[in-house]
């Protein structure tokens, strides 16, 4: 029998993981670390997306043993075959304490904790990002600490990252280091609007405007990966034996511009395009201020994606993908998806606000 463990559930990508596992009848029993404050909502959806295959179990990944009572411990030691580790703390503006106590020391924790376990497959979340300032072409065998890094999401990611490396001769671990995950390539679903949605949510906010500017010269890639292919691809790799001890870009190897991106959100949600360019310095400026990123709904620190080039080389992915037909959708075709969720999504909420 197969049993996986999780954590991060109920976030968004943790939640299509188990949905996309239960279609492909991959796992006979899930278990997933909830934190307490979860449980409940946690334990309704578990239980309604497996059909009562699943369990969610109450920990913190800061917490030696993962805060998992003693009852639990040896049940999942001896059952588990795969460990999924996705929780961490995703925002770009997170303090250092915070985001070293969740991506590091829970990253710490957990690696320990499944050191001890007889494990097919142990799955580390870690972000394309860790690349941090570096430009141009990252491979997937990189290092990159001596170009410095973006924000504390970045540093801490990085350094987790490092601690899962260090124990790879102990653990079958595979690593993957998405681009920024966007909602589902067909549907557009997703649960929160950040990453790209920044952008929306600006347009958005500022639809009263006569016009719309670029922001800098648009011409950095802009490195996406929707979600249903990052969690079909994770799980086919975590079943190729093979594939441990790897490092993958699960990215788009041919990533439109932040540019292309930008106009074309524009269209699909204003019906207009972009009329003249305001300069990143500027625009920095203008979110120097909490209230006004709040109004906007968005995070001065996504402007520093739009000034970094740097693509990412999918060529390790790519080539343990062979035989699997699974491609990367290109978000130049999915974006009109994610506007119409978008889209959508907001209505329903004016809809509510005004009933």
């Amino acid at each position: 029998m197969k049993k996986c463990i999780i954590t991060g559930f109920p976030g968004f990508i943790a939640r299509e993981m188990v949905k996309e596992s239960v279609i492909q009848n991959l796992f006979d029993f899930y278990y997933v670390l909830v934190l307490p404050e979860w449980r409940k909502q946690a334990e309704k959806e578990i239980l309604y997306l497996t059909g009562g295959k699943a369990k969610a179990v109450t920990g913190d990944i800061t917490l030696k043993g993962l805060g998992i009572s003693k009852a639990l411990q040896s049940e999942i030691s001896n059952e588990v075959t795969h460990v999924f580790h996705l929780a961490a703390i995703y925002d770009l503006a997170v303090e250092p304490e915070s985001a070293k106590k969740v991506n590091v020391t829970g990253t710490e924790n957990v690696v320990e904790w499944a050191c001890g376990m007889k494990l097919d497959c142990f799955t580390y979340f870690s972000t394309a990002y860790v690349s941090g300032k570096r430009e141009g072409l990252i491979l997937e065998k990189d290092y990159f600490r001596q170009y410095g890094f973006k924000n504390h999401y970045e540093s801490t990611k990085f350094t987790a990252e490092e601690k899962v490396r260090e124990r790879m001769n102990e653990l079958p671990a595979v690593i993957i280091r998405p681009g920024i995950v966007t909602g589902h390539s067909l549907t557009g679903v997703t649960s929160k609007f950040d990453g790209p949605y920044y952008m929306l949510n600006m347009f958005s906010k500022l639809k009263f405007l006569p016009c719309m500017p670029r922001l800098g010269n648009g011409m950095v890639p802009f490195n996406t990966v929707p979600v249903d292919f990052l969690v079909k691809t994770v799980l086919y790799l975590s079943h190729k034996k093979n594939a441990a001890g790897h490092v993958f870009h699960v990215t788009d190897p041919d990533p439109g511009t932040i540019g292309e991106l930008y106009e074309q959100f524009l269209k699909e949600l204003l019906s207009i395009s972009p009329a003249g360019s305001l300069p990143l310095r500027v625009a920095k400026m203008g979110l120097s201020s909490k209230r006004v990123c709040s109004w906007l709904n968005t995070k001065r620190e996504a402007l520093d994606y739009f000034q970094y080039h740097v693509r990412y080389d999918c060529t390790n992915l790519l080539a343990h993908l062979e035989g699997s037909r699974l491609t990367c959708p290109n978000i130049r075709e999915y974006a009109p998806a994610l506007v119409h969720y978008y889209k959508n999504k907001q209505s329903a909420e004016e809809e509510k606000n005004y009933a």
